[in-house]
């Protein structure tokens, strides 16, 4: 039996589902012992106190909250896993739970450019590599289409002072960026701050600022005025994964064989802050509002043409200006999107989800499937499966 102490901030949904991801892995092998100690405990006793405590409880292992000043060696020199979240930086000496989050950037970057968006902007914390991350990805992937200097960023706050910001030299930001823009906030937490400002400067969501979180913390997300869109991350997997290792290091007591655990990127949950196409194009402004709103449908080309007054060269020509598509690849791009979506969601067979897009031809399906995402529809749903292997 593990006796696993979890010192994170069970405000937020991510540690949830982390602690479900957990939970599920003890129930498939042997009851655990769970101590959830909330992070006032280390901002008053400290590294040490954490440890003494520990040591009288008799722990295991420990997931925590740590600063990259903090000595997690401790724990090791006292037979103790240790495995960071949510830190400033990753360590090298114990395990990190970490992610992609260049590609998390990139993801929500390729959906703002895909809207039609030409002016961008970053808010994140100043002193954590995963909001910097993100905002490289986010950046990197606008720089491919020549948007660099139409980019703005705001790493003023620090990460230990999440729940404070100051009005005014963020509202004052806000102000000056230039309208319509696309934000991506580096957490739902940054994301329902920017709401806020943006109410009370009387900015508009999604008219002036269209604006993205990440985590998908729902009660966050919906809390916001307007709603927040946010990218769902696979925390629960990788909660899954985490207590895997945990197990194996706490039998093996080998604390220099492990690995990072990886939370995968899913996919963008679309909610009312991200529900504009900023383009002056009326047509094809009308083309992409109809794809999105039609994407579970059997659509093609030529109904989009129906949607427009163009003609389909035409039509062809202008879309490809503000997409860097055409028609039919957006189109697919969409139907690709849900369809991820929903093999990770339903436990359907694949062609009964393709049936519930329109999609007959399985063979083509799985050929722009793995266009888009890399691997077969298969291969995605083992690979987002809670129970897949380290």
């Amino acid at each position: 039996m593990i006796r696993l102490i979890l010192l994170t901030d069970f405000t937020e949904s991510y540690a949830h589902q982390l602690l479900k991801g957990i939970m599920d892995y003890s129930k498939k092998h042997e009851p655990w012992v769970l101590c959830r100690m909330p992070p006032a405990f280390k901002q008053q006793y400290g590294i040490e106190g954490i440890l003494n405590w520990a040591k009288r409880w008799k722990a295991d292992a420990i997931i925590a909250q740590f600063n990259s000043g903090d000595n997690v060696d401790l724990f090791r020199k006292n037979g103790i896993t240790a495995v960071a979240q949510d830190y400033n930086s990753r360590f090298t000496t114990i395990p990190n739970i970490t992610s992609n989050y260049k590609l998390t950037g990139k993801m929500v970057a390729e959906f703002f450019l895909q809207r039609g968006f030409k002016n961008f902007a970053f808010f994140g914390y100043k002193n954590a590599c995963w909001s910097q991350e993100r905002c490289e990805g986010f950046k990197d992937e606008i720089a491919k289409y020549g948007f660099t200097d139409n980019f703005y960023a705001f790493h003023n706050q620090k990460l230990e002072e999440l729940w404070f910001y100051k009005q005014h030299p963020l509202s004052k930001w806000l102000k000056s960026l230039p309208k319509p823009i696309a934000m991506m906030a580096c957490d739902d937490t940054q994301g329902q701050i920017i709401t806020e400002i943006c109410k009370l400067s009387n900015i508009r969501i999604p008219e002036d600022i269209a604006l993205m979180g990440v985590d998908n913390d729902e009660m966050t997300c919906n809390l916001s005025d307007p709603s927040l869109s946010s990218v769902l991350l696979d925390v629960e997997k990788g909660g899954y994964n985490t207590a895997r290792l945990i197990d194996s290091m706490v039998k093996s007591k080998n604390f220099d064989s492990y690995k990072d655990i990886y939370i995968s990127t899913s996919y963008i949950v679309q909610r009312q802050s991200t529900n504009i196409y900023p383009i002056q194009d009326k047509e094809i402004a009308r083309a992409l509002k109809f794809i999105d709103e039609c994407k579970l449908e059997k659509i093609n080309v030529e109904d989009v043409v129906k949607q427009v007054a163009l003609s389909r060269r035409l039509l062809e020509i202008r879309f490809k200006q503000f997409t860097k598509m055409s028609v039919y690849q957006y189109i697919m791009k969409k139907k690709m999107d849900v369809f991820a979506q929903l093999l990770i969601e339903s436990k359907a067979p694949v062609t009964e989800i393709a049936a519930q897009l329109g999609i007959t031809d399985m063979k083509n399906l799985s050929r722009q499937f793995k266009t888009i995402e890399g691997c077969s529809p298969l291969q995605y749903r083992k690979e987002h499966s809670p129970n897949k292997k380290i």
